[in-house]
């Protein structure tokens, strides 16, 4: 159309017809065309006219149709669809129904999970945790805790491949040596974002109150202090703990299925990527050398999280296939 444009435009100077298609680079029969088609219907006559040919044989209703077998169960022995089995069933080209996928934005083998809190509660419990996090208590100091068990001390080679695409990637062994587990109590300042952990080999309650003595041992002897946790089993009936305390702890628990509103967990997945997925441990000496190293390293620079969960509304979750795509 910009091409059809400009030729109009330049016969509408009075430039003849061989100027015209040196300056915009098209044929003489082009432009004499589109001339001719301005002169006879203006601005409707540089549109295409419908054109005869064979009818779509994917069209709008194909698409429906695709959409609409997705939300069905599927076939005896899978546990989802993919690309094949819809153009089984629809009897279509399995390219056809890719593309269609495609242009949808349907990526049929990706997965996300989600964990919906039924704790009756839930509503005053997050606002409270979120509420520490936001506007904190004067002369107080927020500290986020939990524990990573079982973290496994794998020793596998690892190096890099070059594909068959010619990408190089990292690699690791298929086999690996089991050289025993660990288990990691952190704690996060959440106004600082400094960092306090201990590996243990076990984690029982008094593993548990050993850490917090820890943690507290080392803040502020003048500052309350809030610790947010979960519902695991250790971080409960712990009150002859607290007692000891005098008051100046006290425990705020995230609902029940709601452990991602803890921002240590936000610390726990860092730990996981840059230090111990595809690393290879010799001992559980050298995985809990790895750990400290990656808690002095955060430590050397801490910064806090901005807390910026997107809010999720139950209608997320009911959505379906068709009502995403309409």
């Amino acid at each position: 159309m910009v091409e059809r444009a400009r030729i109009v435009l330049a016969c509408l100077e009075g430039k003849e017809i061989q100027q015209v298609a040196r300056e915009t680079g098209t044929s003489i029969p082009t432009v004499s065309k589109w001339r001719k088609r301005f002169a006879q219907n203006g601005i409707h006559g540089l549109h295409d006219l419908p054109r005869l040919g064979k009818p779509a044989t994917y069209d709008a209703a194909f698409r429906d149709r695709v959409l609409a077998l997705l939300e069905q169960t599927p076939p005896a022995g899978m546990g989802h669809w993919d690309g094949r089995a819809v153009a089984e069933v629809l009897g279509a080209s399995v390219h056809a129904v890719w593309r269609l996928l495609r242009r949808e934005g349907i990526y049929l083998q990706r997965l996300r999970t989600w964990c919906v809190s039924t704790d009756p509660e839930f509503a005053p419990k997050a606002a409270e945790v979120v509420g520490l996090y936001l506007n904190p208590p004067l002369n107080a100091l927020v500290v986020s805790v939990d524990e990573k068990p079982s973290i496994q001390a794998l020793q596998r080679p690892s190096g890099y491949v070059e594909t068959d695409s010619g990408a190089v990637v990292r690699a690791m062994k298929s086999t690996y040596k089991r050289n025993g587990t660990l288990n990691l109590f952190a704690a996060l300042e959440i106004a600082s974002g400094q960092i306090h952990a201990q590996t243990t080999e076990q984690k029982k309650r008094v593993d548990f109150q050993r850490f917090l003595d820890a943690v507290v041992a080392e803040l502020p002897t003048d500052k309350e202090i809030h610790v947010i946790l979960d519902n695991y089993c250790t971080h409960k009936r712990n009150d002859d703990w607290l007692a000891r305390h005098q008051g100046r702890v006290q425990f705020h628990f995230t609902p029940t299925s709601a452990s991602w509103l803890n921002q240590i967990e936000i610390w726990f997945g860092l730990l996981t990527r840059k230090a111990l997925r595809g690393a290879s441990f010799a001992s559980k000496d050298h995985l809990r050398s790895a750990i400290e190293a990656f808690v002095a390293k955060t430590n050397e620079n801490p910064k806090p999280f901005h807390w910026r969960k997107r809010e999720v509304k139950g209608s997320q979750l009911r959505n379906t296939i068709v009502n995403l795509r309409n």
